[in-house]
């Protein structure tokens, strides 16, 4: 469902720019606000949550869908634990839904779907490994890296039941924007596949904007 937000930037406490290909590792307090701007439009952000207490309870897709009864993120959707508890509502959203099955690209799965020499192009798992090995101060390892939302990425599911990457159905200026119900840590890749239209074949960057409660 698209809604708008009536808050503004320039209010914001924290503002980032994550540039294609690179990442963002950080805590949100329970009450705060997360909008994640799709810059220059068709840019997919695979993201993360975690409980900043204890990161074992993370986001859970398979709890998310269960709940919603819906396999796209829009206005209203909680985003559960892998607990059953609610992680974030999503309180606005320009773009519409966003994807929770297609998961993030690897180096492996580059190479399954497109080509032998796909391997050693930069994929969404890299960043995120790199991310907790620089900063190993979030106490989260490779076993924490679990199913993800795709924050603007376009996937239908064929009549077949299977999933096919589309193109995108953001633009420039759409946002999405959560609140926290408990204090997170967010771990986000600014996708960087070419290789598929998730990205318009051409990965642009993103802002993250954080408002207080």
């Amino acid at each position: 469902m698209l809604t708008h937000s009536q808050l503004k930037p320039d209010d914001a406490s924290f503002r980032k720019i994550i540039d294609s290909g690179d990442y963002f590792i950080g805590k949100m307090m329970s009450g705060q606000t997360l909008r994640i701007l799709d810059l220059e439009g068709n840019q997919a952000a695979d993201t993360l949550f975690y409980n900043a207490e204890d990161p074992s309870e993370r986001y859970s897709a398979q709890d998310t869908i269960r709940s919603q009864g819906n396999v796209y993120l829009t206005t209203g959707s909680q985003l559960l634990s892998n607990l059953q508890r609610p992680m974030l509502e999503i309180t606005a959203d320009t773009c519409g839904r966003h994807d929770t099955l297609g998961g993030a690209c690897a180096t492996e799965s580059n190479t399954v779907r497109y080509d032998l020499e796909k391997r050693c192009m930069h994929a969404c798992r890299d960043s995120w490994m790199l991310a907790i090995a620089e900063h190993p101060e979030w106490g989260l390892s490779k076993a924490d890296i679990g199913h993800n939302i795709n924050f603007f990425m376009n996937v239908p599911i064929t009549p077949e039941g299977g999933l096919r990457f589309a193109d995108g159905i953001s633009a420039p200026g759409k946002y999405v924007e959560m609140t926290a119900k408990m204090d997170v840590i967010i771990l986000i890749s600014n996708c960087p596949q070419l290789n598929n239209p998730c990205n318009g074949y051409n990965p642009t960057p993103v802002e993250l904007i954080i408002w207080n409660n």
